[in-house]
């Protein structure tokens, strides 16, 4: 069998500032398809050109990217302001409803930084507008210049619980991250565990409680040197083990299905879409 497929939902973005494209990093794909060992598929990440039905039925599994554009705060019940920054209504349109429905459906997710932010608002979290502001937090934010080595460069530590998903993928309670973020989780809501938190407090690694699959998902970069760095690799590993893992079990359902009753193939495509 071959490998499956991951859907990198993408960004808006203008080449030139004129010509308009939708747009994934390297690094993402790099991750993906030496790390994970899945095949990466860029999306548009807008509504208009396709539906949640049709992504859930070809892709094995998704990655929510980072991006400049914030989520817009009408999606956690915040009314707008300038504080909130830039927006990018279509890929919201999309996103958290994809969210919702591969939570739903246990088909595997990961969401790096908005990703991040975009899974917890699917579930019900509310955002920060600026961090930074907050008494006793540091400044996430990507540095304005440098080249990319010095922006994604270690910038502060990570502590895990001792007993979440991520000291088991991890092997550790603490680690050293990269951090480009602005805004950050406010509160939480009910359906998410927080996981993880930088050393002022502010969360950084989360999953979706009794979720049906995978939905790891860190507000750091781990795509950046993730063939190299240690704690990127083992996060992209399991994301791309838990797309394996998801269709197994789908492989051992068809065949017992096929040997109870080949009149169970009818109803078996309804349950996995």
């Amino acid at each position: 069998m071959g490998r499956f497929v991951v859907g990198i939902v993408g960004n808006f973005n203008l080449i030139n500032d004129e010509y308009p494209v939708y747009a994934a990093g390297k690094m993402n794909c790099d991750a993906l398809s030496k790390v994970s060992k899945v095949i990466p598929i860029i999306l548009p990440s807008s509504p208009e050109f396709t539906t949640v039905e049709e992504l859930t039925s070809i892709c094995d599994g998704f990655l929510f990217t980072g991006g400049r554009p914030n989520v817009h705060p009408s999606n956690y019940g915040v009314k707008e302001t300038l504080a909130h920054g830039d927006f990018d209504r279509d890929r919201d349109a999309l996103t958290l409803p994809l969210i919702k429905r591969a939570v739903s459906i246990g088909i595997p997710i990961f969401g790096i930084c908005r990703g991040f932010q975009e899974v917890a608002v699917a579930m019900g979290a509310t955002l920060h507008p600026e961090i930074r502001d907050l008494d006793g937090r540091m400044n996430h934010r990507m540095p304005p210049d440098g080249t990319l080595e010095e922006k994604f460069a270690i910038r502060h530590q990570v502590n895990f619980r001792n007993d979440g998903n991520f000291s088991k993928i991890l092997g550790s309670t603490r680690i050293e991250t990269n951090t480009l973020h602005g805004q950050g989780i406010a509160e939480v809501g009910n359906r998410l565990v927080i996981d993880g938190w930088a050393s002022d407090g502010t969360p950084e690694a989360l999953y979706v409680k009794d979720a049906a699959g995978y939905t790891n998902s860190v507000q750091w970069h781990p795509e950046w040197n993730a063939e190299n760095d240690l704690v990127s690799k083992l996060l992209f590993e399991a994301f791309g083990d838990a797309v394996r893992e998801l269709w197994k079990g789908k492989i051992i359902f068809w065949r017992l299905s096929y040997k109870l009753s080949p009149f169970v193939l009818r109803f078996v495509p309804q349950f996995f879409i």
